[in-house]
């Protein structure tokens, strides 16, 4: 049982990037707590096991496509029902260094973090306002409240994610939607993992400017993500909340 504000029993939850390494342990979060989970990933057949896992409803999105975005948002609507809870977990990466990052490369990572995040605060947002109210919770990272090399697409992508978060805040308070961001450090996930076999001294690099002297797991911001999610946080928006070890507080 979940102390009082912290179940999520009778609202529904969309999740996009629902089947990466964040977004699947999100997912499992979410369920736990109690909400009905919609996943929404590019990733077809890895997102439908997910859906399975949490008894939930499965639904291929590419969230850089703006009317594929609305159309699957007014489907879910329609034959699901209101959505409470949007978790705008979708992202990639994109390391190289600034002097020659590859354009093509910065228009993916913005088309899928930065307008990604935004088509679904849209698409979401407008129905929430209706419905009088919700909790938006995006993924952005310490990559956009603090500098480290080899991101620069990456990190501009996620402190626009951080401004996307305070001003969605600011203007749909009054209508009773509160958005918010957890901004994880150097989380260990598949993909990540993938990126040290490339460039082996980043495990260290993060690890060894991580006072708690650990890197994060996907579990670890899935806790944040039901409390944002939430009534517990019902006085809680327009905060970005860094998920990292104490990275940020040096």
């Amino acid at each position: 049982m979940n102390p009082p504000g912290f179940g999520l029993e009778g609202r529904r939850a969309l999740v996009t990037g629902s089947a990466g390494g964040l977004g699947k342990a999100i997912a499992l979060a979410l369920a736990a707590a109690g909400a009905e989970v919609v996943g929404a990933d590019i990733a077809s057949a890895a997102n439908r096991q997910v859906a399975s896992s949490v008894a939930g409803t499965a639904v291929t999105l590419d969230v850089s496509d703006q009317q594929g975005v609305e159309a699957a948002v007014d489907h879910i609507s329609t034959h699901l029902g209101p959505i409470d809870v949007l978790v705008n977990s979708a992202g990639i990466g994109g390391r190289g260094a600034a002097t020659d990052y590859s354009p093509d490369l910065l228009a993916r990572v913005i088309d899928v973090n930065v307008k990604g995040s935004l088509y679904m605060c849209q698409a979401v947002g407008r129905r929430m306002i209706e419905q009088g109210g919700g909790s938006i919770i995006n993924i952005a990272s310490i990559g956009g409240l603090v500098a480290f090399p080899g991101s620069v697409g990456y990190q501009t992508s996620k402190g626009g994610v951080v401004q996307m978060t305070r001003t969605l805040a600011v203007e749909w308070a009054p209508s009773g939607v509160r958005v918010n961001a957890i901004a994880p450090g150097h989380i260990g996930t598949a993909l990540v993992r993938r990126q040290w076999e490339v460039e082996p001294h980043l495990k260290e690099f993060f690890l060894t400017r991580t006072p708690i002297g650990r890197l994060g797991t996907p579990a670890d911001v899935a806790g944040p993500v039901v409390f944002l999610a939430g009534d517990a946080a019902a006085m809680i928006t327009g905060q970005i909340i860094a998920v990292d070890g104490g990275y940020t507080a040096q």
